[in-house]
């Protein structure tokens, strides 16, 4: 555990020594290159290849990562209770290199869904950006998030319409207050873990796949289907 410090900040170095290195490498692919399509691919190869070596970094610090010591509130479920009109839907799909998690939540006899999420602001630099520093981020629906095709893990908890309503208001005040967003500290799984603990769920260490992270959510909780928040939420 004490190695941890020293490895993250080893993975931050090199995550900014391929930075630079990516862009060398596409200013000299753009000088040598005549044909756009060829500098294009060029490109996308360095950037395919820059993720890469981002997730085996990010997960040999996830492999030493301390348990988080933070307390879950509790909450209570009773077998049998009805499910509530309510719910929060705890998802996570396919993206380009790592995946993405958030949640959808609303009313059950309602079709229309809202979105939360935490995501770096645009496109790949951002992307890039944020694995080596802190990035403006953007908290709503993202590009694939209502796209039942690229769904890879959904874990849907159901709430009365006091606890929605305190849940909601949590959801939204942590997309208000979500500026940035960090590969390592401020990513989409951190974001939803917070809605989870604010809940009462277990929640697991930040450093998974969100895949990984919504399935283990799941088991850590039984896949029980109901919560009902303690007074002191």
């Amino acid at each position: 555990m004490a190695n941890r410090p020293k490895r993250s900040g080893l993975c931050l170095l090199a995550g900014f020594t391929l930075a630079v290195l990516l862009q060398c490498e596409i200013q000299s692919a753009s000088a040598n290159e005549t044909d756009t399509g060829a500098v294009s691919e060029r490109f996308v190869s360095l950037i395919r290849e820059f993720q890469k070596r981002v997730v085996d970094a990010n997960a040999l610090v996830s492999s030493e990562a301390p348990v988080e010591s933070k307390p879950a509130a509790q909450s209570t479920w009773k077998p049998g209770s009805a499910k509530g009109p309510y719910y929060v839907d705890f998802r996570a799909r396919t993206a380009a290199s790592w995946g993405h998690a958030f949640v959808w939540f609303g009313k059950t006899s309602e079709r229309a869904v809202e979105v939360a999420g935490l995501t770096p602001a645009g496109d790949t630099l951002p992307y890039v950006l944020g694995h080596v520093m802190w990035v403006p981020s953007e908290t709503g629906a993202s590009y694939g998030d209502l796209d039942p095709q690229y769904l890879t893990a959904s874990y849907r908890v159901y709430l009365d319409e006091p606890d929605a309503k305190r849940v909601f208001a949590y959801i939204k005040k942590l997309q208000a207050s979500s500026p940035v967003w960090n590969a390592e500290t401020s990513n989409c799984t951190s974001f939803i873990g917070s809605i989870a603990d604010f809940m009462g769920l277990k929640v697991p260490l930040r450093w998974k796949r969100p895949e990984d992270y919504v399935n283990s959510l799941k088991t850590m909780n039984d896949g029980r289907p109901i919560v009902h928040l303690s007074s002191e939420q």
